[in-house]
């Protein structure tokens, strides 16, 4: 229970309680970066799970459809659904589970930030434009 905001009307001295529903949007960010050259190909999708793991799959396949990919993966439940459709210029390569120092996605944030920082940037520029 949470204070309501606002004016209402009670007893003197009784303060206005109500039940506060917090609205929020959740998003998942679906990322694969190149080791030797630091490419990075990122996709913004709604859920995690099988359905947009095989969008984000398909997308990337097409966007690098000239090579043959070698993704490596946690041992996430949606990278082993029944479901999953692997496009045929991907394999996908499993780690042990616990190696985190293997894993490169944990540094990308840091990367990325200054990245992101230009783009917003930019997008300020163009609007004053």
């Amino acid at each position: 229970m949470k204070t309501e905001a606002g004016r209402l009307i009670t007893f003197k001295g009784v303060k206005p309680i109500g039940i506060m529903e917090w609205k929020r949007e959740n998003f998942y960010l679906y990322g694969l970066v190149e080791p030797l050259t630091g490419e990075f190909f990122i996709w913004e999708l709604s859920h995690l799970n099988t359905a947009c793991f095989n969008i984000f799959l398909e997308n990337f396949s097409a966007n690098y459809a000239q090579d043959i990919h070698i993704i490596q993966l946690d041992n996430g439940a949606f990278h082993f659904s029944q479901h999953l459709q692997l496009p045929e210029n991907i394999i996908l390569l499993f780690q042990p589970p616990h190696t985190r120092e293997v894993c490169r996605v944990d540094t990308l944030p840091g990367e990325l930030h200054p990245k992101l920082i230009q783009l917003r940037d930019c997008g300020r520029k163009l609007k004053d434009i």
